[in-house]
Parts: C-alpha cells; sequence; structure tokens
C-alpha cells in the first residue's frame, strides 16, 4: 500500500503494516492529507488478514509528532476556519478509529509527542515510551484547548494529575505518561529499530515483552499529594489560589506557569476535563471537544496565542480577559454548547475504553 504523498509512509511487511510520520523538518505535524491516509490505512488493514499488528512511528530522531500543523490553522482560521473544522472532524474519526481498533495498534512514543501526537498514539492498545520521551498538551498556550480525545485520557488520570498536566501546558517524561495512563510499556530507545523489526513476525504482545522494562522513577508521581490539593478544585482561581498558597516550591512554580496562559482557555480546559469525567466513551468526549475547537479557532485568543507564540515570536501574548477572575462563566458555557447540524456526531457505541483498555488487542 502506498501513500498518496511522502508526508507519510506505509508498508507491510510480514504480519505488520507500518504508519511512518514523515515531515521531521516540522517535527512530523500532522497535515490533513496525512490524517486521512492514516484513516484508510488503517480502514484496509482492519480487513486485511494478513496484518495482524499495526505500529506507528515518526520519522528523524527528534520525535514521535508535534501535533497538528498550527500554521495552518492559525491561517484558515483568519479566513473563516472552514478547512480547520474538516481537519478536526477527520482528525477525530481516526483518534476513535484508533481507540476501537480490532488489532493490536502499537505505538512508538519516542521524543517529542504533543497534542495531535498524542491521538494518534495514547488511544493505542500497546503504547511504548522511551527515556527520550517528552509528552504534553500545550494548548493553554495558544489560547486553545486540549483535543484529540485528551481531555478524556487526562480526566481519567490518577488523581488531579491530568488536570495538573493539562492547565500548565508542560511536558513530561516517559516515566510520566505511565503513571498519567497514557502509556503502557517503557522500552529503551535504542531497542525500537529491533522491536520493529520483531513485530513483523511475532504478536505485539510476545514481542513488546522482550523489549520492556521497568521505567525510571516519576517525578510526577512524586507530587501527587499537592497536586491532588490544589487542583481539586472546579475554579481556576481558587486552583491558583491553592497552588501560590502551598508550602511546595513546585506548586508556587506551577502557579506562576498557569497564569502566563489564555485565561479564557484556562477555564475552558478546566471545564472540559470535569465534563469529560462525567462521560462514558471517548467518542462523547471528541464530540464534545469539537463543539470547543470550531469556537476556540474562531476566537481572539487562538488568533492571539499562535501570533505570539509561532508567527511573531514575541512570547508576550495580550489575552483577553487577561486574568482569570475576568472571565465570564456563562462565556465559558458557550463554548460547549451544541453546533447543530455541524455536530460531530461520532457515536459512542463503536467505542473501546480509551488508552487502549481492552488489552486482548495486544
Amino acid at each position: 500500500m502506498t501513500s498518496p504523498n511522502d508526508e507519510i509512509l506505509l508498508t507491510r511487511t510480514g504480519r505488520l503494516g507500518h504508519i511512518v510520520l514523515n515531515r521531521p523538518a516540522t517535527l512530523n505535524a500532522l497535515t490533513h492529507a496525512m490524517l486521512q491516509a492514516i484513516g484508510e490505512a488503517l480502514d484496509e488493514w482492519e480487513h486485511d488478514d494478513a496484518v495482524q499488528t499495526v505500529l506507528i512511528s515518526g520519522a528523524g530522531e527528534r520525535g514521535l509528532c508535534a501535533g497538528g500543523d498550527i500554521v495552518a490553522i492559525y491561517n484558515d482560521a483568519q479566513e473563516g476556519g472552514g478547512e480547520a473544522a474538516s481537519f478536526w472532524a477527520d482528525e477525530y474519526v481516526v483518534n476513535a478509529k484508533i481507540a476501537s481498533y480490532p488489532k493490536p495498534y502499537v505505538a512508538f512514543m519516542d521524543g517529542i509527542v504533543l497534542g495531535g501526537g498524542v491521538g494518534v498514539s495514547a488511544h493505542g492498545s500497546a503504547r511504548i515510551v522511551t527515556e527520550r520521551t517528552r509528552i504534553g498538551m500545550p494548548e493553554v498556550g495558544i489560547g486553545f484547548a486540549p483535543d484529540v480525545g485528551g481531555t478524556y485520557l487526562l480526566a481519567r488520570a490518577p488523581g488531579e494529575l491530568g488536570t495538573h498536566v493539562a492547565l500548565t501546558g508542560g511536558m513530561f517524561t516517559g516515566a510520566d505518561a505511565l503513571e498519567l495512563g497514557l502509556a503502557d510499556h517503557f522500552v529503551p530507545s535504542e531497542d525500537l529499530v529491533l522491536l520493529a523489526r520483531e513485530l513483523e513476525t511475532v504478536p505485539a504482545a510476545d514481542a513488546i515483552a522482550r523489549f520492556a522494562g521497568a521505567a525510571p522513577p516519576s517525578a510526577l508521581a512524586g507530587q501527587r499529594a499537592w497536586i491532588d490539593e490544589c487542583y481539586s478544585a472546579d475554579d481556576a482561581s481558587e486552583i491558583v489560589a491553592r497552588l501560590q498558597a502551598s508550602d511546595h516550591p513546585d506548586a508556587r512554580a506551577a502557579a506562576s506557569v498557569l497564569l502566563a496562559k489564555s485565561p479564557t482557555a484556562v477555564c475552558i480546559t478546566l471545564e472540559s476535563l470535569r465534563r469529560a469525567r462525567r462521560l462514558g466513551s471517548v467518542e462523547e468526549a471528541l464530540n464534545q471537544e469539537y463543539r470547543v475547537t470550531v469556537r476556540l479557532a474562531a476566537s481572539s485568543e487562538f488568533i492571539e496565542g499562535v501570533r505570539a507564540q509561532v508567527i511573531d515570536k514575541d512570547r508576550n501574548p495580550r489575552w483577553s480577559p487577561a486574568t482569570l477572575p475576568e472571565v465570564d462563566r456563562a462565556v465559558v458555557e458557550s463554548y460547549f454548547a451544541s453546533l447543530g447540524p455541524r455536530e460531530l456526531g461520532l457515536s459512542a457505541h463503536t467505542i473501546a475504553p480509551a488508552g487502549g483498555a481492552d488489552r486482548s488487542r495486544s
């Protein structure tokens, strides 16, 4: 099977179907064409008895994927956001397909794994991290909110770890990803080539067992006490107040980080996580995220965030409103309202529990 462009490489060797994200110069940022190619490959391989395992990895030495092509989305947002909405619709369908895939779906989460990179990996049935993994959902820093089913995954992380990760937008290690429930196995990066070769001839679970080992300690796990205490509030201003009042220096540092993010995006992200906790499937979370992302893409916060961080790179976004107390609760609620005929409308009954909880696939 071949891809219509060289941004993604699709190969079949033995029992393995291998997807390689192939834009190393952009850290394998996802384009619309790449997502469509992934979806088509998954559909074809699902019904091909010769393919017993699917593997996704990234070209180059820097990482699996830094997320979606944010510059293209920014440019489209300034022109009305029609293409961005179509991009997200197809992306979320692929995320849902991965979460329910009936064959082992192995993800090499080596190096940088951000945003959309989480979406094409962390819903898989065998999620592998390494000593080089740096994973995160940094959307609040550009006036956006976690998507690609990330709210569903982070809402189910132990305690309030997922809330901390989402609201600060930081990057965390492979060991932290295991603690968060975003990954399943730790494999040294130098063994990934050998593991990929093994997957061509050996069932996924057996191949992974030969290479997986103990992960280093998770720094995030060691911070669980103050994280759970501070982030249990359902109000962003209260969370910041608790962080600032904490005796732990890391908590006070987190408050400073959080306060630099878009106040509107922080409040919407917190609401997204709290609502996602009550949802029964990743598809329902994707439907909710679609409502939020379509509206955020049209907002001044997103345009200003990308301008400051990616376009002009002055790192000085002018958020409006500028502080958390100024964010209107009614405005936050409005992001979650139905889109009517534009609803994504993924069907919840087609999806297995997020994060590859159906381990029989691996």
